[in-house]
């Protein structure tokens, strides 16, 4: 047996024995050459992928001894950081889609600091939220969407965010939200899995109160908590690693304005430790 994999893999065990949240960044998916081949069939694929090979990637290059054990592991390698140069700025767009996991009032917040810090910006141009589903049996409501709506209004007040938006709302539910919000929704995305063509109700409603329609392919569960926990697992060489939660996962994408070409992909990812 190796030494120096013996010795990373108890480090690793040490560590995320002690640590108590883990915030995880998978750099630029547009230059990681093994997420190039592997073309994951779908967005729970991938983040997936992503979550093992970069726990994978910064625990060989964490170095023993490991003297100074934190209570947050910021699990980034600072190579593969998207940070954006104040000359480049008015060039290009930072669009986010923030997938909570839980109903965390802090969430959101830390969500947009920490991409805001990765990627060097002082505001995102857009974020779109996938608020956690409704309890099995429940379907979605305003009231549901309400406390996630407010927090990300005080960010627009704050100009930490440019623009907002929901996902996989009906027409009903959309034309409720807007007429609630103070600051009105931009965009509201559509999965067009469970749709093959946009209803024409909620078209209508969109093009009259210039709401832009999107459409995407994530699962209404962007990663199952045992996937999550396996991806874990996978990248840390099996360390157990049943006692951790997701909290939420925030998906950038930096886009050139004037060619339309994304230059950067990436997740954010936040979890905790549910024992003491």
């Amino acid at each position: 047996m190796d030494p120096q994999n013996t010795s990373t893999d108890t480090g690793a065990k040490v560590m995320f024995d002690h640590a108590k949240t883990l915030r995880l960044h998978t750099g630029n998916l547009v230059n990681r050459g093994s997420m190039k081949k592997k073309c994951p069939s779908s967005p729970s694929e991938e983040l997936q992928e992503c979550i093992r090979a970069a726990l994978s990637d910064w625990i060989s290059a964490t170095k023993p001894p490991f003297k100074d054990l934190a209570d947050t592991l910021d699990c980034s390698i600072p190579q593969e950081t998207d940070a954006i140069t104040p000359e480049e700025r008015e060039e290009l767009k930072v669009s986010v889609k923030l997938f909570l996991c839980e109903s965390i009032p802090s969430s959101i917040n830390d969500a947009v600091e920490l991409a805001c810090q990765t990627l060097a910006v002082s505001q995102l141009d857009s974020v779109i939220i996938a608020p956690p589903g409704p309890v099995e049996g429940e379907s979605q409501t305003l009231a549901h969407l309400q406390p996630a709506w407010e927090q990300l209004e005080a960010l627009v007040r704050s100009q930490q965010i440019a623009a907002i938006g929901t996902s996989d709302l009906d027409k009903d539910l959309l034309e409720q939200l807007y007429n609630w919000a103070q600051v009105k929704p931009s965009s509201n995305q559509v999965n067009l899995a469970s749709c093959c063509v946009m209803p024409p109700d909620l078209t209508a409603f969109a093009k009259e109160f210039d709401i832009q329609l999107l459409t995407h392919s994530d699962a209404k569960e962007l990663i199952s908590p045992a996937a999550f926990r396996e991806a874990l697992q996978e990248g840390t060489q099996n360390v157990n690693m049943a006692d951790w939660r997701l909290e939420w996962v925030l998906r950038y994408s930096i886009i050139v304005k004037s060619r339309g070409i994304i230059k950067a992909k990436g997740y954010l990812v936040s979890a905790r430790k549910t024992s003491p």
